[in-house]
C-alpha cells in the first residue's frame, strides 16, 4: 500500500508550518507547571516535545530529538533550556513511554484499546463506502482518532485496518444491493461482458462509446441503448442504500475497466460495479437522446435559415430591375402637374412597353412573416421524421400550466406516430405556435390541405418542444440535464437552514424593502459620477448635439520603455529548460504529480509513474498524442495509454491544477501582476479532426469544424478554470462556473468578459452571490439603461445623464420574488445546482416565466448601475482591459504549446477533449508558475548588485511570455536526473552567459 520510504515517513515528524508551531509549540502555565515537576533538563525537554506533539500528530514519534528545530527551539525559549539538553532523551524506551503516558493523562487522551479499536473500525467502514483510497482513508482515521483524543497505533496497525475497512466495504457494497440481484438480474449483467455478435463488441463497450455527431442515426442508436438498458430495469434501480460517492466510485471503476478483467473480478465484486454503472448509463443515455434530438432538429433549422439567406440575396438582386423601374415611376405619380388621364401614356412612351411586361413577369409571391423559414424546414421534413418519432415513443415529457398545451399536442403526435394516423385531429392545440408561422397553419387549413398541415403542425410542435426543453418549461422526468428546473434548487426547508447564513456572506438582506435602499443608493451615487462626466462635454466621454452618449476608443496604455527592457534582460538571465525538465521542477517544489489518483483506488506508486505521467500531460499538451509522445520519448505506448487511463481525468487535473495555482499565488513575484481578486473568461477555438458531437462550423476560426475551450484567468496570469464547450454555444452561460467552483487561494471577488459574456441574468446572479461583473461591452451607448423611480425625477436630478435612462425596472416583480432570486443563487453558491445549467435555462425562458423576468429585472439595474460607473471612470476602464488582455496573453502560450498536427484536436468524445484541455492548462500553469519563480530570482539578483528595478515596472512584464522554454525536438523524462541538477533549493542557477550565444544553458 505504501512504500518503505513513505511508510518511515508516516512514523516520523514532519516538516511543520508557522501557524501549527504557534498553535501547539505554545505552553500555556499549565503546561509548565506540568512540565516542572519532571526532574533533570533533558526529561523537561522530552516531555514538552511530546506534549506539544501529541496533540499535532495524534501521535510521538519514537526519535523525539528529531522533532522540527523550530519546534524544539520555541520551547526551549519558553523554559529556558537548551536545545542540546534534548540530546539522547529517549534512548531508555522506558522512560519515553513513561512520559507519553503521564502526558496523555494530562490532555485525557487514551491509547487504542479494544473498545477505541472497534469504534475506529465501524468509522473507517462508514468512510470506506464513500472512499476507496488508502491514503484518504488512513488520513481520515487519523483525524478520526485525533478528534476522539486516542493515541495513534502503529502505522502498520492502522494500514490493516484500513485494508480491513475496504474489504468490509466490498462485502458490505454486494449486502446491499444483493436484494437487487436475482438470478435473471444477474444473467443480465453477466451478458453485459459477452461480445454480441451484431454490435461485434460487448454490450458494455456499446453503452460506453458515445456518438460523434448529431444524426438521425445518431439519435437512433441512443434510442436503441435506452431502450436496451430499460430492459434491463436500468431505469428504475434504486442505489440509495450506496452512498453517493460510493456509486460515483464505482462507476468510474466499470468506466475503465475492459470486459475482460471485470469477467476476472468475483461476482461479489463484480455485479456492484455493473448495477451502478448501468444506472448512470440509463441516466447519461436519456440525456444523450434529448441533447441530439435538440442538435438534430436544431441542425435542420439551422440549414434551411442559411437556405434562407441565399435565397433572399438571390430575390434582392432579381428585383434590382424593379425596383429601378420604381424609381422611374414614382416622381411621375408624384409630379401633380401631370394630368391622371396622361400618366399612363408618359409612362408607357417613357419607360417602354417591353421593360413593363418583363417587369410584371418577373413579379414575385408575397413572403410570409418568416419570409419563408418554416416552408424551407419543411423540406428537410422526411430527414426530421426519421428520428423525432422514436424521441417521442422513448421519452416521457412533463410541464408546468402554460405548457399543457405543448404536452397534449406530444401525446397528441405520439398517437399519430403509433397509429399510422395523418391527419391533425380537430382541436389539436396550437397556441404554443409563434405569431410568424401561424399564416401557414391558416392557409393550409383554408386550402383543406391536411398534409401540409401536419407538416407546418408537426414541425412548430417538435420546435416548440426544443425550446421548452431549453428554457425549463419542459421537462425531462429521470434526467439529470434537463429534469425539472425546481430540482436543482434548494426545497423550501433546505431553503430555510441556509437562508440567514447565505444573506450573511454575500451581504444581502433577505427583506427586500431594505436591500432596495442600499441599491438605489449605489445607482444614484454612480449617476452622479456620472452627471460630472458628462458635464466636462469634452472627454472621451461625452453627449453629442443630439443628446447621444459618444464612447471615446481607449488609447494605448502608456507602459514604460524599461518595462520591455527589464522583460528582455530579465530572460537573457533565466536558464534554458526542456518542457519535460520544467515540469519535474514544478514537482519538486509543488508535489503536484501526487495529485494524479489511482480511480480504482490503488496505492502503490511504480518509480517509473512520475515520469509517465510527465510524458502523458506532455502529449496531451502539445497534441503529440500518446502515439507522437511514445516515438518522442521512447516510453512504450501501452504504458502512456494505461496511465492516462487510470491517472488522467478531470478530477486529478483539477486537484493538479490547484496545486500549481496556490504555489503560484504565494511567490513574491507574483504579487507585482495583481492581488488574485480580479479574474476573467474567455473562449480560445481550436480546430477538429474528424467528427465530434462538439465541433461546429465556424468559418472565421476553423476550415472545417472546431471546438471551443472556456477558461478562467486570474490577475496574476494563473488559469483556474477550463471548460470544452460547443463553439456556436453562448459563452455567457459559462462564466458563473469556475468563479464559484473556485477551490483554489485566489480571493476572486471581480471578473471581467467581453460582451459574448453578457446578459442580464448574469449581472443579477453575480451581485446576488457577492460577486462583482465588470465586463467590456461593445457597443456600450446602445444598449438600454434603467432606473427605480419616474423619468421626470431623474431627469430633473440628473440633467445629464438622466435622459439616457430609458426605462423604468419593474421593482414590484423583483420585490415579489426577492426570496427565490436569492434561493436560486443560494443553491449556485452551496453547489446545489449547476450555474451553466442554471443559467442557460433562464436566459431561454419566456416572459411568462416570472422568476426570470424578476432576475433579469434585477439584472437590468446591476447593469445601469455597472455602466454608470464604467464610463465615469477611466481607471476602471484600462483595470478591465488589462485584464483581458493577460487573457490573451496566455491564449497565445496555449497556441504555442498546442502545436503539433496543426492544433487540431483528434479526441472525439467530450470528456476526453475536456481532459486534453485540463492537460493544457495544468502545463501552460507550470511554465508561468516557473517563469515567475525565476523572474523573481533574478530580480533578486539584480537587486542584490545594486540595481532597483521598480514594482510599477516588474507590474508590465508578462510570466507567459517566454522564450527560454523549449517545447519541441525529441523529448527526454529522466525524472531522477533532473532533479539532481538543481541546487539544494530545487533550482537551476541563473545564466550570464550573453543573450547571442546559442543553446546556453540547455
Amino acid at each position: 500500500m505504501f512504500s518503505d520510504e513513505e511508510l518511515e515517513g508516516l512514523r516520523s515528524f514532519p516538516a511543520i508550518g508557522k501557524d501549527e508551531l504557534i498553535r501547539y509549540f505554545t505552553l500555556t502555565p499549565a503546561d509548565e507547571a506540568f512540565l516542572r515537576k519532571f526532574r533533570r533538563s533533558q526529561n523537561v525537554l522530552g516531555a514538552a516535545v511530546q506534549l506539544s506533539t501529541l496533540p499535532w500528530l495524534g501521535f510521538v514519534p519514537d526519535d523525539v530529538p528529531a522533532a522540527p528545530p523550530a519546534a524544539v527551539g520555541r520551547l526551549t525559549r519558553q523554559l529556558g533550556l537548551a536545545v542540546a539538553d534534548l540530546a539522547g532523551y529517549g534512548e531508555r524506551e522506558q522512560t519515553r513511554t513513561d512520559h507519553l503516558r503521564q502526558v496523555a493523562e494530562f490532555f485525557s487522551w487514551k491509547p487504542a484499546k479494544a473498545l477505541e479499536l472497534k469504534e475506529l473500525d465501524e468509522f473507517l467502514l462508514a468512510r470506506a463506502m464513500e472512499h476507496d483510497s488508502p491514503s484518504l482513508l488512513f488520513r481520515l482515521g487519523c483525524e478520526y482518532l485525533r478528534a476522539a483524543k486516542v493515541i495513534r497505533p502503529g502505522v502498520v496497525s492502522l494500514l490493516e485496518k484500513v485494508a480491513t475497512a475496504r474489504e468490509a466495504a466490498e462485502r458490505e457494497t454486494h449486502a446491499r444491493v444483493a436484494h437487487l440481484l436475482n438470478p435473471e438480474q444477474a444473467r443480465g449483467l453477466d451478458g453485459l461482458l459477452v461480445v454480441d455478435p451484431q454490435l461485434r463488441s460487448s454490450r458494455l463497450h456499446w453503452l460506453g462509446t458515445g456518438p460523434v455527431q448529431a444524426s438521425p442515426n445518431s439519435v437512433g442508436g441512443e434510442v436503441d441503448k435506452l431502450r436496451f438498458l430499460r430492459g434491463l430495469d436500468a431505469d428504475t434501480l434504486d442505489l440509495s442504500a450506496l452512498p453517493a460517492e460510493r456509486r460515483r466510485h464505482l462507476a468510474q471503476i466499470g468506466r475503465r475497466l475492459t470486459a475482460q478483467a471485470l469477467v476476472r473480478r468475483e461476482p461479489n465484486r463484480r455485479h456492484p460495479i455493473l448495477l451502478t454503472l448501468l444506472a448512470q448509463s440509463a441516466v447519461d443515455v436519456l440525456d444523450s437522446v434529448v441533447q441530439l434530438f435538440d442538435q438534430t432538429l436544431s441542425g435542420s433549422e439551422s440549414r434551411a435559415r442559411i437556405k434562407l439567406r441565399d435565397e433572399l440575396a438571390e430575390r434582392a438582386k432579381l428585383s434590382e430591375g424593379r425596383l429601378a423601374l420604381l424609381d422611374e415611376i414614382l416622381p411621375v405619380l408624384a409630379d401633380v402637374g401631370i394630368a391622371d388621364e396622361e400618366v399612363g401614356a408618359l409612362l408607357r412612351e417613357k419607360i417602354g412597353m417591353d421593360r413593363i411586361r418583363a417587369a410584371h413577369a418577373g413579379a414575385t409571391i408575397r413572403l410570409p412573416k418568416d419570409h419563408g423559414h418554416l416552408a424551407l424546414l419543411a423540406g428537410s421534413y422526411s430527414y426530421i421524421r426519421q428520428f423525432a418519432p422514436k424521441v417521442l415513443a422513448a421519452v416521457r415529457f412533463a410541464g408546468g400550466t402554460d405548457a399543457k398545451p405543448l404536452i397534449e399536442a406530444l401525446t397528441i403526435l405520439r398517437e399519430l406516430n403509433a397509429t399510422g394516423a395523418r391527419n391533425v385531429p380537430a382541436g389539436a392545440p396550437t397556441v404554443f405556435v409563434p405569431s410568424r408561422w401561424q399564416g401557414y397553419l391558416d392557409e393550409a387549413a383554408a386550402k383543406g390541405d391536411a398534409t401540409a398541415y401536419r407538416h407546418y403542425w408537426e414541425l412548430c410542435t417538435l420546435l416548440a418542444l426544443r425550446d421548452g426543453l431549453r428554457s425549463g418549461d419542459v421537462y425531462v422526468p429521470g434526467s439529470r440535464r434537463y429534469d425539472n428546473p425546481a430540482a436543482y434548487l434548494f426545497k423550501p426547508a433546505q431553503w430555510e437552514e441556509h437562508r440567514a447564513e447565505f444573506c450573511r456572506l454575500v451581504g444581502k438582506s433577505p427583506d427586500f424593502s431594505e436591500a432596495l435602499p442600499l441599491v438605489m443608493d449605489e445607482l444614484d451615487e454612480a449617476l452622479g459620477d456620472l452627471e460630472d462626466t458628462l458635464k466636462r462635454g469634452d472627454g472621451p466621454v461625452r453627449l453629442n448635439d443630439d443628446g447621444e452618449l459618444v464612447i471615446s476608443p481607449l488609447t494605448a496604455e502608456d507602459i514604460p520603455s524599461e518595462a520591455e527592457e527589464l522583460h528582455a534582460e530579465l530572460e537573457r538571465m533565466l536558464p534554458n529548460v526542456p518542457i519535460a525538465s520544467l515540469l519535474v521542477e514544478m514537482d519538486r517544489h509543488t508535489g503536484f504529480l501526487d495529485c494524479f489518483t489511482h480511480a480504482g483506488g490503488k496505492q502503490t506508486r511504480s518509480p517509473q509513474l512520475k515520469r509517465n505521467l510527465i510524458a502523458c500531460l506532455i502529449g496531451l499538451s502539445t497534441n503529440l498524442g500518446l502515439h507522437g509522445m511514445a516515438a518522442s520519448c521512447g516510453i512504450p505506448y501501452d504504458v502512456l495509454a494505461w496511465t492516462a487511463e487510470w491517472y488522467i481525468r478531470e478530477e486529478t487535473l483539477r486537484e493538479a491544477n490547484i496545486c500549481l495555482v496556490n504555489y503560484h499565488h504565494k511567490l513574491p513575484m507574483t504579487a507585482m501582476f495583481g492581488s488574485g481578486t480580479l479574474s476573467s473568461s474567455d473562449g480560445q477555438r481550436f480546430p477538429t479532426r474528424g467528427k465530434s458531437i462538439t465541433a461546429r462550423h465556424l468559418n472565421k476560426y476553423f476550415v472545417s469544424e472546431g471546438i471551443s475551450t472556456y477558461t478562467h484567468v486570474s490577475d496574476q496570469h494563473s488559469t483556474f478554470g477550463t471548460k470544452v464547450i460547443v463553439a456556436t454555444h453562448r459563452e455567457a452561460h459559462y462564466v458563473l462556473d469556475e468563479i464559484l467552483g473556485n477551490a483554489t487561494d485566489l480571493p476572486i471577488t471581480e471578473h471581467a468578459t467581453d460582451t459574448h459574456g453578457v446578459t442580464l441574468v448574469n449581472f443579477g446572479l453575480f451581485d446576488l452571490v457577492g460577486k462583482q461583473l465588470s465586463p467590456r461591452i461593445r457597443d456600450l451607448g446602445k444598449i438600454t439603461l434603467y432606473r427605480t423611480g419616474a423619468k421626470a425625477e431623474y431627469e430633473d436630478r440628473f440633467p445629464k445623464a438622466g435622459p439616457l435612462l430609458t426605462k423604468k425596472a419593474n421593482l414590484d416583480l423583483v420585490a415579489a420574488h426577492w426570496d427565490d432570486l436569492l434561493r436560486l443563487a443560494g443553491s449556485l453558491k452551496y453547489g446545489h445546482a449547476t450555474a451553466s445549467l442554471i443559467v442557460g435555462k433562464l436566459s431561454a425562458s419566456s416572459r411568462q416565466n416570472a422568476l426570470a423576468a424578476a432576475l433579469k429585472e434585477y439584472g437590468a439595474i446591476r447593469r445601469t448601475i455597472y455602466a454608470a460607473k464604467y464610463l465615469s471612470d477611466e481607471g476602471y476602464r484600462r483595470k478591465i482591459a488589462r485584464q483581458l488582455n493577460k487573457g490573451e496573453s496566455l491564449h497565445a502560450l496555449r497556441r504555442q504549446l498546442h502545436y503539433a498536427r496543426e492544433g487540431k484536436v483528434a479526441r472525439r468524445q467530450p470528456e476526453q477533449q475536456n481532459e486534453q484541455a485540463w492537460c493544457l492548462t495544468v502545463v501552460t500553469n507550470a511554465v508561468v508558475c516557473w517563469h515567475t519563480e525565476y523572474m523573481g530570482l533574478a530580480v533578486g539578483e539584480l537587486r542584490t548588485v545594486g540595481r532597483e528595478v521598480d514594482a510599477e515596472v516588474l507590474a508590465h512584464i508578462s510570466p507567459a511570455r517566454s522564450s527560454v522554454v523549449n517545447y519541441y525536438g525529441s523529448i527526454t523524462v529522466d525524472y531522477e536526473h533532473e532533479l539532481a541538477q538543481l541546487d539544494d533549493q530545487g533550482h537551476r542557477p541563473l545564466r550570464t552567459v550573453a543573450m547571442d550565444e546559442p543553446g546556453a544553458g540547455l
